[in-house]
């Protein structure tokens, strides 16, 4: 049970940070300004869904991906801690990171009647780095059904949030302010670093040992 409870410890923050809905507030009233609070709040639910059922797919078939290509869980934990240290640095510098949009998404999303599909769920909401998070924790998870329930779990948790979050997007800016947006942004952009450098210091650990074999058994030494 504690294992369970450790791993969900990691799960929750690493995927709802990632994801960042709070992140996506100022850009989601950008490109909705024009529209309704209804229409707004339907954008949200749908985008929220898509979201999230992109990012349970690549949980849950991580593993068969990986098989399929020959990846390693050191070299995925390793991608993605450098692809999650690049987001964390721009969340840092209150720079938006272009792993999950780009001035030209977010132009597009402007001139767009529904944005829910294209920009906002992909990929400001369930971007690479959000997905390389959720491969590597379901690979982490080594079939267990428990622990994809958390992952699972916290995937809906995170979408959950995130529609609540956008819907009430107008409220979020009122109360937060730019000023306090930003610095939401970087407190989470320094965990997510922080959660970027464990990646790679779990990825390198794992690693070290097949290079090692694989150095051994190329040279002949046993």
């Amino acid at each position: 049970m504690a294992g369970v409870w450790n791993y969900l410890l990691v799960c929750l923050p690493s995927v709802f940070i990632i994801v960042d809905p709070p992140g996506a507030v100022p850009v989601f009233l950008a490109m909705t300004g024009h529209d309704s609070r209804e229409q707004q709040a339907a954008m949200a639910w749908r985008a929220s869904v898509i979201a999230g059922a992109v990012l349970v797919f690549f949980a849950v078939t991580g593993n068969l991906l990986f098989t399929l290509f020959g990846f390693t869980i050191a070299a995925l934990r390793i991608a993605g801690g450098v692809i999650l240290f690049g987001v964390g640095s721009s969340m840092l510098s209150a720079i938006p990171s272009r792993a999950r949009q780009t001035q030209e998404e977010i132009q597009e999303g402007v001139e767009k009647q529904d944005v829910a599909l294209v920009p906002l769920a992909i990929p400001i909401l369930s971007g690479p780095g959000a997905i390389a998070t959720v491969m590597a924790l379901g690979v982490q998870a080594k079939a267990s059904v428990v622990h994809m329930g958390v992952l699972v779990a916290s995937i809906g948790v995170t979408a959950l949030s995130a529609y609540i979050i956008l819907k009430h997007s107008h409220r979020v800016k009122k109360v937060l302010g730019e000023t306090g947006l930003k610095v939401l942004g970087r407190v989470m952009g320094l965990i997510l670093a922080t959660l970027a450098v464990q990646f790679v210091l779990d990825g390198l650990k794992d690693a070290l040992p097949e290079l090692g074999a694989a150095w051994n058994s190329g040279t002949g030494k046993h």
